[in-house]
C-alpha cells in the first residue's frame, strides 16, 4: 500500500462557492502582508497534491487546478503532510536537502507552511507562501499563517457536520419512503416532522421510530407548528372547538 493510499481523503464532500471566495481573501491578504508571490492552499486529490486556492499576486507561478503527483514528489509540502508539522525554508538554494526540490525550477526558494486536517484528523492539504528571495519568515508572519490555517480547519469542520447533517436527513426521508410499503397510516407534521399516535399526541419522530417501526405516513402540521405557521387558522380551530364544533 503507497503512502498516498493511507492519507487519502475518505470523506468527500463539496467545498461551497461561499467558502472558496473566503479561502481566496486569505491567501490574497497572506501575500500583500506578507509581501510575497504565492500564498496557496493545497489540496490532497486522489494520489495527487493540488493547488486549490493561489493569490493573485504578481509572479505567482501557481494556479488553481495544478497538479503533482504526491508520493515522492519533492515538494516542500509533501513534507509538511507527511511530518504533520510546520515547514520552514527560509533559502533551498542554501540547504542541500531542498535545492533540488520542484518548487525552485519556479525559482520559489523560501518556504513557510502548515498542514491542513479534515475534522476526522486526516490531511486535507497546506497552506504556505512562497518567495522567490530568502525570506526567514518572523514570528509574526508564522503566527499569521497559522491563524489563517485554524480559519480553514474551522471551515471544513463546519462544510462536513452540514453535509453530513444533510446526507442523515436523506437517509430518514429515504427510510420514511420504505416503510410506506407497510402497514398503517401514520400522520406526520410536515414541519416538524412529528408523529400522531392512536390518541392523538404528538411524539418526536425518533420516538416513534423505535416503538413502531413499520408505518406509512401522510403530512399534516401538530398544533405546535400549525400555530406557528398559521397563527390565525389554529386560533379559528381553537375557538372552535372551546365552542364545540
Amino acid at each position: 500500500m503507497g503512502y498516498p493510499s493511507m492519507i487519502r481523503n475518505e470523506v468527500e464532500f463539496t467545498i461551497p462557492e461561499s467558502t472558496m471566495e473566503n479561502w481566496q481573501s486569505i491567501v490574497d491578504i497572506l501575500a500583500e502582508i506578507i509581501e510575497i508571490p504565492a500564498a496557496l492552499i493545497m489540496r490532497l486529490v486522489d494520489e495527487d497534491i493540488e493547488v486549490f486556492s493561489a493569490s493573485h499576486s504578481k509572479g505567482n507561478p501557481y494556479h488553481p487546478g495544478d497538479r503533482e503527483h504526491f508520493e515522492n514528489s519533492g515538494l516542500y509540502c509533501e513534507t509538511v503532510i507527511k511530518t504533520r508539522d510546520r515547514l520552514l525554508v527560509p533559502n533551498a538554494l542554501k540547504d542541500v536537502k531542498w535545492k533540488d526540490n520542484p518548487d525552485v525550477k519556479l525559482n520559489m526558494i523560501a518556504y513557510l507552511g502548515f498542514p491542513i486536517y479534515l475534522p476526522d484528523n486526516k490531511p486535507f492539504g497546506t497552506i504556505c507562501v512562497l518567495d522567490n528571495k530568502e525570506n526567514a519568515y518572523p514570528d509574526t508572519y508564522i503566527k499569521l499563517l497559522m491563524k489563517f490555517r485554524d480559519l480553514v480547519q474551522a471551515e471544513l469542520e463546519l462544510i462536513y457536520l452540514n453535509q453530513s447533517l444533510g446526507d442523515k436527513n436523506q437517509r430518514l426521508s429515504d427510510y420514511l419512503v420504505e416503510l410506506q410499503a407497510f402497514r398503517g397510516l401514520v400522520p406526520i407534521c410536515a414541519n416538524c416532522k412529528s408523529i400522531r399516535d392512536e390518541d392523538g399526541e404528538w411524539h418526536p419522530i425518533e420516538n416513534y421510530l423505535i416503538q413502531s417501526p413499520m408505518a406509512d405516513f401522510s403530512h399534516g402540521l401538530c398544533p405546535v407548528c400549525l400555530k406557528k405557521l398559521y397563527p390565525d387558522f389554529a386560533a379559528r380551530i381553537d375557538a372552535k372547538e372551546k365552542d364545540g364544533g
